[in-house]
């Protein structure tokens, strides 16, 4: 049965995910938002194509773990007899002349450990969503692919047919595969592939050793950071939500959804948590990409999500020949949220973008123009703040004022009048800093609820959402306000199930949410700290960090009652949620000196 129990690799251009048979079972070319090449994850129970196994004969073990400090898999596999192999799966990512080096490729080699070990190779891709390649030609050394987006080819020093006819064979010597661009491998495979086994290892262990990390759950925030890396489309800057499309929020709900694009919200998180770990790489790149949105806004509506080449048209779509994880379609290609309005969004960007005005370890610092630019989303933002909005949970059928959106337009106005600060214009800061105030007035009169004492999550209603606990980090309420501790108390007692917390409890598009959103869990630990509940919140945080795969990551949601792991992987806001929860409730580095 499929599991997102997985192990991603990656290098900023394409990923895998391999299961813990070591088999890969999702990826796609020639990027992240590209037709899967191995599609397994979502053919159902017993899927027959759509994935590359490396299995050895009368198999009694599989032992995984990655590459210290890298997202390079290592998988043991043990048969009954004690031999044994070990089987290094890596993409390719270093810097050669001057260039960063990231092909759309998949690396394997196959190394004996112990004994005598037979193996059997199948390598069963998929073609156009799930569909069968076209055409196969076997070569002296390689295998072609033909997609409809490009050709692969498998260069390998293991034999050929054997590979093609799916046979058993002894491995006596190391076995090396490279599948990439269908072109003639240049050079020795072995001696290159192990260049760049060692060159890619490299690359990410000096990366790693460039964060400003905490000194409690290291192990975590490293997983995660890398991880979060992995889902950056670098030649861009484009950060996706997710590296899969699909995964169902919990069993046959439908609540099916393509997260291989780039959500304006999800990369604001995404960036603050990585700018509290120095990886200042990650933000220069995504406001790179930030600043194209903007220009080709023309200061007019920001969408909620684009490409990763920053396309505003992404049209959803079910591809019928993948019957779904688990069985469980749809399979929907592209995303329709995209035609929606969410006025947060033009927050997060200028949350994003103003950093660069004050940063001074940026190549790159934000002058008068970028500010100009900006204030045409601050004039969004101003014109927006009341305006219902399907909110940052993608409502489909229904719009409100929601006051997450609102208090985004309010951060919006807010810095733009800091960075106005900074750079000296007074009368641009003044214009800015009234505008905020008449928003934060609008909020607290329209959003308070005296007669149930807590804010609501619209301006129409009396709901309960966990986006009223980011009034805290927004700073638009203090941890002391009266008004935020009776609103954490009664999301507490609506919305938490046990361990978990939900976005919200009221039907929706698509009836109750039966599964806990695992970013609002990590909302309601960074609360509970600030609250003086710190116990609680560390308790709150060793459950979550229990419920990770094998690989330390966490999908988008949990079933409260068995702590199963639902919805896309491995999740961005959940990775963001355990960098964020680990640099707060850490013990300070001076404990130990």
């Amino acid at each position: 049965m499929s599991s997102l129990d997985l192990w991603p690799i990656g290098n900023c251009q394409v990923s895998a995910l391999v299961d813990r048979a070591g088999s890969f079972v999702w990826g796609c070319v020639p990027r992240i938002d590209g037709d899967p090449l191995f599609s397994a994850l979502l053919g159902g129970e017993k899927p027959e194509r759509g994935y590359w196994g490396i299995a050895i004969e009368d198999s009694v073990s599989v032992e995984q773990h990655y590459i210290r400090n890298t997202p390079i898999l290592v998988t043991r596999h043990t048969d009954g007899a004690g031999n044994a192999i070990e089987v290094i799966d890596f993409c390719p990512r270093f810097i050669s002349n001057g260039r960063s080096y990231r092909p759309v490729s998949f690396a394997r080699i196959i190394r004996p450990v112990a004994g005598s070990p037979r193996v059997r190779i199948q390598l069963r891709p998929t073609c156009g969503w799930g569909g069968t390649c076209n055409e196969k030609i076997g070569g002296s050394n390689h295998i072609r692919f033909l997609l409809e987006t490009m050709a692969m080819r498998l260069s390998t020093t293991a034999p050929v047919g054997m590979i093609q006819n799916e046979l058993a064979f002894r491995v006596e010597r190391p076995l090396h595969f490279f599948l990439g661009p269908d072109e003639s491998f240049a050079g020795d495979l072995a001696e290159t592939l192990d260049a760049m086994l060692a060159k890619t290892t490299a690359h990410w262990q000096e990366w790693v050793r460039g964060l400003a990390i905490p000194l409690e759950w290291q192990d975590v925030v490293i997983r995660s950071a890398i991880t979060l890396k992995l889902c950056q489309h670098e030649e861009t800057g484009a950060i996706v939500a997710a590296m899969t499309t699909s995964v169902p929020e919990h069993a046959g709900s439908q609540r099916n959804w393509d997260y291989r694009y780039c959500w304006v919200r999800d990369a604001y998180y995404t960036v603050q948590a990585l700018n509290r770990l120095g990886a200042l790489d990650v933000l220069e790149g995504y406001l790179g990409y930030l600043r194209n949105i903007v220009d080709a806004a023309a200061g007019g509506h920001i969408q909620p999500l684009y490409g990763v080449l920053g396309e505003a048209q992404l049209e959803e779509r079910v591809a019928p020949d993948l019957p779904g994880y688990r069985g469980m379609g749809p399979v929907r290609v592209g995303n329709q949220a995209y035609e929606q309005i969410q006025h947060d969004a033009y927050g997060q960007i200028v949350l994003c973008s103003v950093h660069a005005f004050f940063d001074t370890r940026l190549f790159r610092l934000a002058g008068i123009e970028d500010f100009e630019s900006l204030e045409h989303v601050g004039e969004r933002a101003w014109a927006n703040y009341d305006q219902p909005d399907a909110g940052l949970w993608e409502l489909r059928t229904r719009q409100s004022v929601h006051t997450y959106s609102s208090a985004m337009c309010w951060a919006a106005c807010d810095r733009l009048a800091n960075a106005a600060h900074k750079l000296g214009l007074t009368e641009r800061a003044t214009l800015w800093q009234d505008r905020a105030a008449t928003i934060r007035e609008r909020i607290e009169t329209a959003a308070w609820r005296p007669e149930t004492k807590r804010m609501s999550a619209t301006f129409s209603g009396d709901d309960l959402d966990a986006s009223l606990l980011q009034l805290l980090d927004l700073r638009f309420l203090e941890p002391e306000d009266p008004r935020f501790i009776d609103t954490l108390k009664a999301a507490e007692e609506g919305l938490r199930r046990g361990s978990f917390m939900l976005r919200y409890a009221i039907e929706d598009d698509f009836g109750m949410p039966e599964t806990a959103f695992n970013v609002c869990t990590f909302w309601l630990i960074e609360a509970l700290h600030f609250t003086g509940r710190s116990e609680d919140a560390r308790a709150l945080f060793e459950e979550m960090l229990a419920r990770r795969t094998a690989a330390g990551l966490l999908s988008e949601d949990i079933e409260p009652e068995t702590g199963e792991l639902w919805g896309n992987y491995p999740q961005t806001y959940s990775l963001v949620g355990m960098i964020n929860c680990a640099a707060l409730l850490s013990k300070p580095w001076s404990s130990i000196r």
